[in-house]
């Protein structure tokens, strides 16, 4: 008898006689080959598999990606009224224009500020912080040895991030000659 044996049904070794151990060998041999292909194949779907997962999850990230960014542009286009929005209430409070034109006004731009937020914006209103060249974009210096150099001492326009992302740098007025930022 052979190590196979006891897979094979006994009415097949009665069956074959002598002829067995050539017909069980191949069949045994047979079955070896079976399984090695089973298992290639296995190894085949499995990776087969991750690689579908890992495609699933990289589409899911890149619709999601895409759906934060849609709204970009809209919100890209809407924020020079807000800005227009502000420089007219700054414009009413300096000349004592009418309280209900400034009410009205400051509803506007809250309303318009609120969907904004709502969209997942965010105000960079940088005055007083260190200017930061990945928010900031400098559009002046100004001499001022009271404040630390390189601290944003005006804004002309503020920033905007949507996301975590800047949309829109802060256009600022960055001082010079004070004391290091390191003191």
């Amino acid at each position: 008898m052979t190590g196979h044996d006891e897979i094979l049904d006994p009415e097949l070794e009665d069956d074959l006689g002598a002829e067995f151990e050539l017909r069980g060998d191949q069949q045994s041999a047979a079955l070896d080959e079976a399984r090695e292909e089973a298992a290639t194949h296995l190894e085949t779907a499995q990776r087969v598999q991750a690689e579908f997962e890992n495609f699933r999850k990289r589409m899911i990230r890149e619709q999601t990606d895409a759906m934060k960014r849609a709204g970009e542009r809209i919100v890209l286009s809407l924020l020079p009224v807000v800005d227009n929005l502000e420089r007219a209430l700054g414009h009413a409070v300096e000349q004592g224009t009418g309280e209900e034109f400034l009410n009205g006004v400051e509803m506007v731009l809250g309303q318009m500020r609120d969907i904004l937020a709502k969209e997942g914006v965010e105000v960079l209103d940088p005055l007083g912080a260190q200017f930061d060249v990945n928010l900031h974009q400098a559009v002046g210096q100004k001499e001022d040895l009271e404040v630390r150099d390189g601290t944003v001492v005006e804004v002309y326009q503020k920033g905007y991030a949507m996301h975590d992302r800047v949309i829109r740098s802060a256009m600022v007025v960055v001082a010079t000659g004070g004391p290091s930022p390191e003191e």
